[in-house]
């Protein structure tokens, strides 16, 4: 079984870091591909239950700013 990715080529990050367009952290975003099937699972679970908690939510109310190179390079280092 293959999990596609979520992305929505949205990339908009929240204040925790989360895209409010496939409701990844950053963290599970950067090396999305080099994960275990096991991993993009529970991956896949907490953006299931993420996507419930933000469309709960004012849209609008959601401060957001575009992914940058610093904070994917940042990310990236973490992985490591």
């Amino acid at each position: 079984m293959t999990i596609s990715s979520p992305c929505v080529a949205c990339c908009k990050l929240d204040e925790h870091k989360v895209c409010v367009g496939c409701y990844r952290h950053i963290n599970e975003i950067v090396d999305w591909n080099r994960q275990s099937e096991a991993d993009l699972v529970l991956i896949m679970q907490k953006v299931a239950l993420r996507r419930e908690h933000y469309q709960q939510q004012d849209a609008n109310s959601i401060a957001t700013s575009p992914i940058t190179q610093a904070e994917w390079q940042a990310a990236k280092a973490q992985r490591k």
